[in-house]
């Protein structure tokens, strides 16, 4: 079909699109291969742990109720679906709560929107593990560069949600260069993908993690892979959505910054700067539980000797955590349960009636949360201090770095043992398999991870 004439494409347009359409043959730096590759495996552990909680459960039962052809595996569904719909189930999966990965600069949880739709055309075409691994690094530098591009100010001002926005290109990106579209279908997938764009933050009203799941995941996720699927299959469009009238920076951005998208493509690659959470917890309190296990040693606490905890915080966040109706987004509760356990497990994290527990209740009851606008501005971002006193006098200790953030990363042991947690009581044998297919899936097609991941009959379908 030959295209009418049109207006001079932009250069971040042409930039990005080349970088999309060639992403597929540029091998990663061995690093950034590496980086890539722990962020899948965390959010496979993502996707198969959430199938077990409300998000996956509707998730994969809205997805297998439609049908349709057989093309990657849905796997709270334990069945094969179009690509679009097991993207859009284990999507809901992965921020089915509050495990998978996120990255503060570019506000977002990339992984949960970019793995399931990169996963699912790379089923679907039957690609080998070194394409999946630069797609899905492909998606992280989109997504995470059109955040930026935008220019959202901080979130209580924020108009639009940048979890919904950034993701949805980014798993765009990820599908459109795991179909090898050229160039020019790469312009019409971003303009598709911005056609679909939206998110409102009132996401942080949801009591029940199952709209969030959708606002930060499916819907990305499913929008991103049906933007590229349409323009494989013919579909043509706007060639430049990023300059004219009624672009993309008209419709969303608030301080934009057009040279942002293109800032160090092939130099900066955003999964580099993206943190993988050592606790299946909300964000604000990674901190925080790092503190109580420096200060504990991880050793379980007797509670008639804890007089008080006071636990400060940054003040733009605290109010995310504070009193919670969800123990993984509870402050006061993960507090109360790492100082009776020890640590915050998956299951802990996920146990609702453990909320009632007299001793729990008792603990928290103990605890002050104090703001501080210091911590806010501090560098690096959501630290976190506590303080314990007792008879033998106080603890207190300033997290200063969070676990698993790129500046106090966790190393691919640590990871994998995570992974291994979140896998074990759905996978059993096969969890252990799954992870060292991880290791070589450059030299393996992606197919071979399905076997691995149908979950065991017997598998509970909640863990809490």
């Amino acid at each position: 079909m030959a295209a009418p004439a049109s207006q001079p494409l932009s250069d971040e347009v042409l930039r990005l699109s080349d970088y999309i359409a060639t992403a597929v043959e540029a091998p990663l730096p061995e690093a950034v291969a590496r980086k890539t590759r722990l962020h899948l495996l965390d959010t496979l552990g993502a996707i198969v742990s959430g199938t077990g909680l409300a998000a996956g459960q509707l998730g994969a039962r809205f997805a297998a109720s439609t049908g349709g052809v057989e093309e990657a595996l849905a796997v709270g569904a334990r069945a094969l679906l179009p690509a679009a719909q097991a993207a859009f189930a284990n999507a809901m999966a992965a921020h089915g709560d509050e495990t998978d990965d996120s990255h503060l600069a570019g506000r977002c949880h990339p992984g949960c929107a970019i793995v399931p739709a990169a996963l699912a055309i790379a089923e679907r075409q039957d690609a080998d593990g070194a394409a999946l691994l630069r797609a899905v690094a492909l998606g992280y530098d989109v997504c995470v560069r059109v955040n930026l591009a935008l220019g959202f100010p901080p979130p209580a001002k924020a108009k639009h949600s940048t979890h919904s926005i950034g993701p949805a290109f980014g798993a765009a990106a990820a599908a459109a260069s795991l179909l090898r579209l050229d160039a020019r279908q790469s312009r019409y997938v971003l303009a598709y993908a911005a056609q679909q764009a939206s998110g409102i933050p009132f996401w942080n009203r949801d009591p029940f993690h199952v709209e969030k799941a959708f606002d930060f995941a499916a819907m990305p996720a499913r929008n991103g892979t049906l933007a590229a699927l349409m323009v494989a299959s013919g579909f043509t469009g706007v060639e430049d959505p990023l300059t004219g009238p009624h672009n993309l920076f008209a419709a969303f951005a608030e301080r934009p910054d057009r040279a942002a998208l293109v800032d160090g493509l092939g130099e900066r690659f955003e999964i580099s700067r993206a943190s993988i959470k050592k606790w299946c917890v909300g964000s604000p309190i990674q901190a925080v539980l790092d503190a109580v296990v420096a200060i504990t040693g991880g050793a379980p606490q007797d509670p008639r000797e804890i007089e008080a905890v006071t636990i400060t915080m940054p003040d733009d966040r605290i109010h995310i955590v504070d009193d919670r109706a969800m123990p993984d987004v509870c402050v006061q509760h993960l507090t109360a349960v790492a100082l009776l356990d020890g640590t915050v497990t998956f299951g802990a994290a996920h146990d609702i009636p453990r909320m009632g527990d007299p001793a729990i209740r008792a603990l928290r009851a103990r605890m002050t949360l104090v703001p501080s606008s210091e911590l806010t501005i501090a560098t690096p971002a959501r630290q976190a201090i506590v303080e314990i006193r007792g008879a033998a006098g106080a603890r207190r200790h300033h997290a200063v770095a969070v676990r698993g953030t790129p500046e106090n990363p966790m190393p691919e042991a640590e990871v994998e043992a995570k992974a291994l947690d979140l896998f074990a009581p759905l996978l059993g044998e096969r969890a252990a398999s799954l992870i060292a297919v991880t290791r070589d899936l450059e030299g393996r097609r992606v197919r071979e991870l399905r076997p691995l991941m149908i979950l065991n009959e017997t598998s509970e379908t909640r863990h809490d």
